[in-house]
């Protein structure tokens, strides 16, 4: 069993993605105790699944690196990962939580080699990669994971493949008798940073997703066009042909009173940035980009004004009505452009739905009474005590706005646990 060392003055983060890296590691640094729980295996969250960011065009990986590194130095910090909060109990400054621990069948004398890796055959769809591609029984989630440790698909505890994994092991790092666990300890204030999930498109049925091979979300893009991706980089179609002429449908499934009521902020930005992605491996691209309106502000109108000057882009101000298929597959996007009102039938080699953000965590999941608005982000409001929200689990936010956001929840964090000391001393 893990043992976590908690006062009522320790602040518990829920989430272990960029926002919940950021407000542990701004509260801890500050010298105050924090519990950082995440529900992978591996901190950084969505945010270590992308290849670039906009609008510079920069890798994640370099501010993930910095952020591991201070998460390594800082003794104040305990990172429980394969770790869900199931319950808290208790008001501002006197809260006890109650967490599940997961097995993950790997101690820590994993040095990440990967013998057990290359000693199992069995093979599971790749959840890193959205499904596009396999991983092995015993897997390293990604080649930048903290931490750095394998871990063994609970599908293969108990068959030959998982004593294969423990026999390969030179470090007696397998164990397959862990068993789940629960722990329970005191915190002062909480910080919830669960992050977001991509709308679930196979919901939009006449754009197809879960009938035509050709039809991808922007995350499963924003994989493919990664060099330590599913394709190696290529933008390629399900069929392995290379896909050049590539279209973009935006608000897929947000600004949708069937679907999601809010503009999830991101989707315009994404898709600009993975309009550079097949502009710069091909030639010959062309690109298409289907909106109601791009919402680009501030520091995005010249990213945005860039891609319009691309002679191989187009914008069709449409919402796309549906989406059918030809006998080779293509995926022909039909609708009525709103400034011609011209009908149009566009073959393309791949479509990719920018899918809005949804709260990962419905309402009657949490596991705490907390004020939640019609979209399902948790609202600042004085009902939720000393509980407070962090990065897009108060709204749909980029990835800068998400940091900003963490900062200031862990304030509010900090603020609640000096007050316990200060009414104590």
């Amino acid at each position: 069993m893990t043992e976590v060392v908690a006062t009522n003055e320790t602040i518990l983060v829920v989430g272990g993605g960029i926002s919940g890296m950021t407000a542990a590691l701004e509260a801890a640094e500050t010298g105050k105790k924090v519990v950082l729980v995440e529900q992978r295996p591996y901190l950084g969250g969505r945010v270590s699944q992308l290849y670039k960011y906009f609008p510079k065009l920069c890798h994640p990986t370099c501010g993930l690196e910095i952020n591991q590194r201070r998460a390594k130095m800082n003794p104040n910090l305990t990172i429980l990962t394969m770790a869900e909060v199931t319950n808290i109990e208790g008001e501002a400054g006197n809260y006890t939580a109650t967490v599940k621990l997961s097995p993950r069948y790997v101690n820590d004398n994993c040095t990440g080699c990967g013998d057990c890796a290359r000693a199992v055959e069995a093979e599971f769809d790749d959840e890193y990669n959205y499904g596009m591609s396999k991983r092995k029984g015993a897997y390293l989630p990604h080649v930048m994971a903290h931490p750095m440790q394998y871990v063994l698909d609970p599908r293969i505890v108990g068959t030959d493949d998982g004593q294969k994994a423990k026999d390969a092991c030179k470090y007696n790092a397998i164990d397959l008798d862990m068993q789940e666990s629960e722990i329970k300890f005191p915190a002062g204030a909480v910080i919830w940073a669960t992050g977001w999930k991509p709308y679930d498109a196979a919901k939009i049925q006449p754009y197809g997703y879960d009938r035509f091979d050709n039809v991808i979300t922007n995350v499963e893009f924003e994989r493919m066009a990664d060099p330590k991706g599913p394709t190696g980089g290529k933008i390629v179609r399900k069929d392995g042909k290379e896909a050049k002429n590539v279209a973009f449908i935006q608000c897929a499934g947000s600004r949708d009173r069937n679907h999601l009521y809010h503009c999830s902020r991101i989707c315009c930005m994404a898709s600009l940035k993975q309009t550079h992605y097949v502009v710069d491996a091909y030639e010959d691209a062309k690109v298409t980009i289907y909106y109601i309106d791009i919402r680009a502000i501030d520091r995005f109108e010249d990213f945005y004004a860039t891609v319009q000057a691309m002679d191989n882009v187009t914008f069709t101000k449409s919402k796309v009505a549906n989406i059918i298929t030809d006998k080779d597959g293509n995926p022909i996007c039909r609708g009525v452009d709103t400034e011609g009102y011209n009908r149009y039938e566009n073959t393309h080699d791949l479509v990719v739905l920018a899918t809005g953000m949804e709260p990962s965590v419905a309402q009657g999941d949490f596991p705490v009474d907390i004020v939640i608005n019609r979209e399902g982000f948790i609202e600042p409001d004085a009902a939720n005590g000393g509980v407070f929200a962090a990065g897009s689990a108060s709204d749909a936010l980029d990835v800068n706005r998400a940091v900003q956001h963490a900062t200031g929840a862990a304030l509010k964090a900090i603020q609640v646990v000096n007050r316990v000391a200060g009414a104590e001393a």
